[in-house]
């Protein structure tokens, strides 16, 4: 019954969904879907030991995970409530509330600590239809490793075609005897996804690009600054009047 019993998820069950896209570049999401929910639970508690149920309660969906407990002969159980899908609102519902549940039980737990995903606007087949961006490529997890607890330490996201979009290796040092290796590569944590998401705003605020930034301070990956840098960068940002002023 411990969480440590749910193992993590691999590289090809995680899958990347087009959060925000700009014209410098857009932004991902992992997740995982509710086929990779049950295959987990199925392996992990057995086909008979688990079971799950749905519930309307106030025009919301719910879904209740139940888990039978041997040592204490008792099915235990967690709820969560799923979001209106666009299509299909009565199985996207009923499919959402499951994974959550299944959150609750610590399937895919670990994708909260994936840091922002940055993918850059020359790596990506960006789009416009009117006033509206939109980008149609597929990307997926090419590798992905995690800590002792249980954090997301290194990701390599990749194209369709196989091409490399997006990399994170925390605590990683340049090579020994290497004099012109400059010191930002030596990668600090990779900054959270508010972080990111604050850096974002201030850029809007003031009209300065990321391409800007990036030239001004040699950033090669704004999710990868480190959180040094990013004091830096939000401090002169701070200082800068509003793009409207």
């Amino acid at each position: 019954m411990e969480q440590e019993a749910i193992r993590l998820l691999k590289a090809e069950e995680i899958e990347c969904r087009v959060s925000m896209v700009k014209e410098n570049g857009l932004s991902l999401l992992l997740y995982k879907d509710a086929r990779v929910d049950q295959k987990i639970l199925d392996e992990t508690f057995g086909a008979f030991g688990w079971m799950r149920s749905h519930q309307c309660i106030e025009g919301n969906l719910y879904c209740t995970v139940a888990i039978y407990d041997e040592e204490k002969k008792t099915w235990v159980s967690k709820q969560d409530v799923g979001t209106t899908s666009y299509s299909e609102k009565e199985k996207g519902q009923a499919s959402d509330s499951f994974k959550r549940a299944c959150f609750n039980w610590g399937i895919g737990r670990e994708l909260y600590t994936a840091p922002f995903i940055w993918v850059q606007g020359n790596l990506a087949n960006i789009q416009k239809k009117g006033d509206k961006l939109y980008c149609n490529d597929h990307f997926k997890v090419a590798s992905i490793e995690y800590n002792e607890n249980r954090e997301i330490t290194s990701l390599v996201i990749v194209n369709s075609k196989g091409e490399c979009v997006y990399t994170m290796q925390s605590g990683k040092s340049p090579e020994a005897g290497s004099k012109k290796q400059p010191k930002r590569k030596v990668q600090e944590k990779a900054l959270t996804r508010d972080q990111m998401t604050a850096l974002q705003v201030e850029l809007d605020r003031t009209g300065v690009t990321v391409a800007a930034v990036q030239e001004r301070y040699q950033i090669k990956q704004m999710e990868t600054m480190g959180e040094t840098m990013y004091k830096r960068v939000m401090e002169a940002l701070a200082k800068t009047k509003d793009v409207a002023a």
